[in-house]
């Protein structure tokens, strides 16, 4: 098509000014506040605009930045977006290891990552990497006892330049973790020395230092601390590394960020191209000589913190999104976790689905074909100045206060931490952040209990804390199921449904998503007409919970039945659905208990049952 064509399509759409939009908007708004209405706070505490234009583009500093130009904000490779599909292993036992890894390279896994805290001697490791060439596959080493001695013995064993992989050798992350070091500060940092030293020598391609940045996120940190204080550790290993006499030319080849990604799809995608951004923002400050150098080495991991025990096949869809947004954020490596790592060792369905993933993602989805694809975006664009700026003012905090070591010594990492913890719980109690099937419309005939088995021993952790987000609501719900395993009847609770037929499905559905939460049994109803024979079958059913479902408007008119539940059997619990403000006074001298709605903690109020009903 032509130019003139082009033109003649669009001559009859006028171009309109961000003015002409805004004044569009405040005129929608009648008055209503534009920024609590329309502006997004996010967890981060940045505000994001409900709209970017072309020109919210034009004093960001990255932009005009190519791919495979340094800062490296789109990354370091010109022609296409491909990653390392990689795999990892938690399974201690070298000869199960080894079979679950060459059974992985042979159905599509393109490295591993291996668990060699059994290897005590160079036959192990060749036991452990039996049948794997790590010069067409690369080996990262997810835990081990010894890494200086293990990469020596990877060395005599595989003395080729051209092995690939990594160490996750990280002794501020095991001190972040555990409150102490490997052995000591300076020991380890000499380990670090001599590890690069070698790897330089003769692993080029091999990451000996490891930046664990996953351990932020999966502490419940926001995506800004968890850039800003990966930075600050890497900072820490850069000072102690320079002090030992390396150059930043000679550290920054041989450390590797490994991050989380999680469900924030678009803020995730911003996060991995903001922290490139950074990384050779840091390098330059080391007096690195070749700006080549600065490309960062990237691993993303999907979350442990958004997974769920309950209705956990909803995992693989949070870590389609997860996958997804690292892929197009532009890792170098990516690691799915199996979408049952949050209750039971892995098996080979979920290990099957989770490579799969990104085998899809890749060679049916095409994600490896665009380098950048993200560029231009004009929100996108924005997220990934907004979160740079405000990690970097993190980052610059904790660096005032003497360094990462120094920042944890004096708590500020995890206080701020904390802080954001208790505010995403509140979130999760509140139901305003969702966890599909746990929080929120709940598989009610599910039960996990005998399928939750113990994937972690007992450790000294002391640092940072690990947890999932829905553990809490997951605690309530198998305290019910254990209440049940014991020979007790399951929690009942009726559906008392009258009135307006719309108001009355509308409450009974969210009273059922609430109850449901917790296991209990739900008896839902089509509607009474008569509240005589609702009361009877309400009484009949043995529900010790009994929720009245109406209008507001109606609610006055069950005032009665309210009473006749209560006078017939004062232990039942009868709760409305709503917040009818006029009328609470009156029902509660009905004898109504409880009142749920929207603004109701649910975490608090199903605890608060539970201990009622006697359920420890």
């Amino acid at each position: 098509m032509d130019q003139e064509k082009k033109s003649g399509l669009f001559q009859d759409f006028p171009a309109i000014s961000t003015k002409e939009w805004e004044e569009k908007i405040h005129a929608d708004l009648k008055g209503a506040d534009y920024e609590k209405r329309l502006v997004w706070k996010t967890p981060e505490g940045l505000a994001v605009q409900p709209y970017y234009r072309s020109e919210h583009l034009e004093n960001l500093p990255h932009m005009g930045i190519l791919p495979g130009e340094a800062p490296y904000v789109r990354g370091h490779k010109i022609k296409n977006n491909d990653w390392e599909i990689r795999q990892d292993f938690e399974e201690p036992d070298l000869a199960k290891a080894n079979e679950l890894a060459t059974n992985a390279i042979s159905k599509g896994a393109e490295s591993v990552g291996i668990n060699a805290s059994e290897v005590e001697s160079k036959d192990n490791l060749k036991s452990l990497l039996n049948g794997i060439d790590p010069e067409k596959t690369p080996i990262h080493f997810i835990h081990g006892k010894n890494y200086p001695e293990l990469f020596g013995q990877l060395c005599e064993l595989h003395p080729s330049a051209n092995v690939r992989g990594s160490l996750n050798f990280d002794p501020l992350g095991y001190y972040l973790l555990y409150g102490k070091f490997y052995e000591t500060a300076d020991s380890n940092m000499e380990d670090a020395k001599k590890l690069i030293h070698s790897a330089k020598k003769d692993k080029p391609g091999f990451r000996v230092v490891t930046i664990n940045g996953q351990h932020y996120h999966n502490a419940g940190a926001s995506i800004v601390q968890e850039l800003a204080f990966s930075l600050a550790q890497a900072s820490e290993y850069l000072a102690g590394l320079t002090k030992k006499g390396l150059s930043a030319d000679d550290i920054a080849p041989f450390i590797q960020f490994t991050l989380a990604t999680g469900s924030n799809y678009f803020m995730e995608i911003a996060k991995f191209r903001a922290v490139k951004l950074l990384w050779a923002s840091i390098l330059e400050a080391y007096g690195i000589s070749d700006p080549g150098l600065s490309k960062i080495n990237l691993h993303a991991v999907t979350s442990n913190w958004n997974k769920s025990v309950y209705d956990p096949y909803v995992n693989m869809l949070r870590t389609s999104t997860e996958a997804m947004a690292a892929a197009i954020g532009g890792v170098e490596s990516m690691t799915v976790n199996p979408f049952d790592t949050s209750f039971k060792k892995p098996d080979k369905f979920s290990l099957r689905i989770a490579r799969n993933q990104q085998i899809v993602l890749k060679h049916e989805a095409y994600f490896n074909k665009v380098a950048d694809p993200a560029a231009g975006s004009y929100y996108v664009e924005n997220l990934t100045h907004s979160i740079a700026e405000a990690a970097w003012k993190l980052f610059v905090e904790a660096e005032e206060m003497g360094g990462f070591i120094k920042a944890v010594e004096k708590g500020f990492i995890g206080q701020q931490i904390e802080a954001t913890c208790q505010r995403r719980d509140i979130d999760i109690a509140m139901r305003k952040q969702v966890f599909v099937g746990t929080n929120l419309y709940p598989n009610t005939s599910e039960r996990m209990l005998d399928k939750v088995t113990p994937t972690a021993k007992l450790t000294d952790l002391s640092g940072l804390r690990q947890y999932r987000g829905p553990q809490a609501f997951e605690a309530i719900r198998m305290a019910v199921e254990n209440h049940e395993a014991k020979g007790f009847t399951t929690p009942k609770v009726f559906m008392f449904t009258f009135g307006n037929p719309a108001m009355r499905k509308a409450r009974a559905t969210f009273a059922s998503n609430f109850f449901g939460v917790a296991g209990y049994e739900i008896i839902d109803n089509l509607g009474f007409t008569d509240l005589n024979k609702g009361v009877e079958s309400a009484l009949a059913s043995g529900a010790q919970i009994v929720v009245l479902c109406s209008s507001d408007e109606e609610y006055a008119d069950m005032v009665s039945a309210a009473t006749s539940i209560k006078e017939q059997s004062p232990s039942t619990q009868v709760v409305v659905a709503g917040n009818p403000k006029e009328l609470i006074e009156k029902l509660r001298e009905a004898g109504v208990d409880d009142f749920i709605h929207i603004r109701t903690n649910v975490l608090d109020s199903l605890t608060h049952y539970n201990e009622k009903l006697e359920i420890a």
